[in-house]
């Protein structure tokens, strides 16, 4: 069986690259090379700088379904991405290692790959895991972006360390106030 690359590897693609932008073509394909997506047809293409320009346009999209103020906001820009990036799913078994699904054709510029990646997987997080499931760390001062896989869906922080810091400075404030 042919994993599909997706869904949560995709989503947390798109929050590496929003919380550490790719500031090369270079360092674009080393992020698609740690995160596995895909990662063997990034290796066969030249990653170029409208490829980045490409990324940075989707992932700007892709913040404001983050960033989005009510459900209804945030499943129409998902939408907009999904038919700006995607096409009809279709079976195939391009590389030979089994069949599977793509949206998108087999042959497109690594850019529209990874748009394609992170607006399908966003939306299949979302319909799958849950229309909140994507937000801004609460903690103060921090801006950085956080997928929620947890079990329970109540993630609100980027990072266990964020979590910990929050912790810490309402456990303070209270003993303030006391």
């Amino acid at each position: 069986m042919h994993l599909n690359p997706y869904g949560a590897d995709a989503v947390l693609l798109a929050v590496n690259l929003a919380t550490r932008p790719a500031h090369t073509p270079e360092e674009l394909a080393e992020r698609c090379e740690e995160s596995g997506v895909e990662s063997r047809l990034v290796r066969e293409r030249q990653v170029t700088a409208a490829d980045l320009a490409a990324v940075r346009t989707a992932l700007d999209e892709w913040l404001q379904v983050v960033d989005a103020a009510d459900e209804q906001t945030r499943v129409d820009l998902v939408n907009a991405m999904l038919a700006k990036y995607t096409e009809h799913p279709r079976l195939t078994n391009h590389a030979g290692d089994g069949w599977h699904m793509h949206y998108r054709p087999d042959d497109v510029p690594v850019g529209r790959l990874v748009a394609t990646l992170i607006s399908t997987g966003t939306a299949l997080h979302l319909a799958g895991r849950g229309i909140t499931r994507l937000g801004r760390c609460a903690t103060e001062g921090c801006d950085n972006v956080y997928a929620d896989l947890s079990r329970t869906g109540r993630q609100r922080y980027c990072t266990p360390a964020c979590a910990n810091r929050d912790a810490v400075r309402r456990h303070r404030a209270r003993s303030a106030d006391a």
